[in-house]
Parts: structure tokens; C-alpha cells; sequence
């Protein structure tokens, strides 16, 4: 077991928490990070680019003049692509760019994100952070008493106003441990969790 500082909002230690080896200590494999960020930014991509071929452009249906006897280079149709307002030889069609990868692989690596932020001591487990209503101010102030310029909240789902306070503050961010994910995790400097999403992320993860 893993045995992590529990601090207050005032930056205060007020205990400990034992943690799951597993999912706190687990072994970094950056290798994992990269197959599982490139599966994510890959499933973000629209793949809508498309452009027209000469079956799509309208017109040009008549050959624009005679096969031979003109001194020019036989044409069947001013819409095909070597003429101004053809169509696209071999252009970009609509396609998906999704790339999966087995969700084993996806909770090792989520877990190998944690465990890193843990050996970098960039892992704040807070005793608890429920406010009373949202405000993006406070929770800045907050993030300033704490000395995190750059964080992913992983808090549980019915903390609304929690969400509603840091989602509008710049440089910080919240999901429910049900939305945690690898590239939120390595893009923020920081993890902040409560007592209650590490226990619940453990049940998750491990």
C-alpha cells in the first residue's frame, strides 16, 4: 500500500491515506502513453474533408470538340481535372481516423499516469473540497494557497459546483474519475484529487 499526505484548503496536512500500489505505484511505461494519447486525439478527428471528383462536378457531359483533326489533345469533358473547374484526381474523401486500443491497455496506462504524477510529488490529495456554491474565483484563490499553477481535478460526479468553479478558470480543469483519462492527466501539471475520488478511482482502476 501506498501511504499519501492528505491535505486541507489552506495547505494544511490533517492525515494520511493508504493507496493501492497498483494504482498509485504502478510501473511507468511511457510507451503505453503513447499508444492510448494517440487513440484519443485520433478519435477527436472529423475526418469530414472531402472534396468533389469529375462524377460529382456538374456539368461538361458533351466532349468539348472533336477527337481528331484539331491539332489539340483529345479531351472527353471540361470537368475533368486537368481543366480549370474539374474535379479532383484522388482527393481527401470523408473517412474515420478512430484507433483503438484494448481497455486493459487504457486503465495501465491511466494508472501509469497516476503513478507518475505520484513519483513526480505532483499528486494532492485534498481531505475535502465540496463548495458551498459554484465561484471561479474562490476556487483560483484556492489553487493559489496551494501553489498549483496548473491542474486536472479528478473529483466525483455530483460535485457540481465544484465543476462549475473551476471550468471557466484557465489553466485547471475537472472530470469526474469516470472521464479520467491519460492526456488530461500529462497535459496538467498537477493531479488533485479528494478522499473520496482516490478511494473511488482505486475501486476503479485496481
Amino acid at each position: 500500500m501506498a501511504t499519501l499526505d492528505v491535505i486541507n484548503l489552506e495547505k494544511q496536512k490533517v492525515g494520511t491515506i493508504d493507496l493501492s500500489d497498483a494504482v498509485y505505484a504502478a510501473p511507468v511505461d511511457e510507451h503505453l502513453f503513447y499508444e492510448v494519447v494517440k487513440a484519443q486525439l485520433a478519435s477527436r478527428r472529423a475526418g469530414t474533408q472531402a472534396v468533389k471528383n469529375r462524377s460529382l462536378v456538374s456539368g461538361g457531359g458533351k466532349k468539348p470538340y472533336r477527337q481528331k483533326g484539331t491539332g489539340r489533345a483529345r479531351q472527353g469533358s471540361i470537368r475533368a481535372s486537368q481543366w480549370v473547374g474539374g474535379g479532383k484526381a484522388m482527393g481527401p474523401k470523408p473517412r474515420d481516423h478512430e484507433y483503438h486500443v484494448p481497455k486493459k491497455v487504457r486503465k495501465a496506462a491511466i494508472r501509469a499516469a497516476i503513478s507518475k504524477r505520484n513519483a513526480d510529488k505532483a499528486l494532492v490529495i485534498v481531505d475535502q473540497w465540496s463548495p458551498a456554491k459554484p465561484s471561479t474565483k474562490e476556487a483560483v484563490n484556492t489553487f493559489a494557497k496551494l501553489g498549483i499553477e496548473s491542474a486536472l481535478v479528478l473529483g466525483m460526479k455530483d460535485n457540481e459546483n465544484l465543476f462549475k468553479s473551476v471550468r471557466n478558470a484557465k489553466s485547471y480543469k475537472f472530470l469526474p474519475i469516470e472521464g479520467a483519462n491519460v492526456y488530461d492527466i500529462l497535459k496538467h501539471q498537477t493531479l488533485v484529487l479528494t478522499r473520496d475520488s482516490a478511494k473511488a478511482l482505486e475501486g476503479v482502476l485496481a
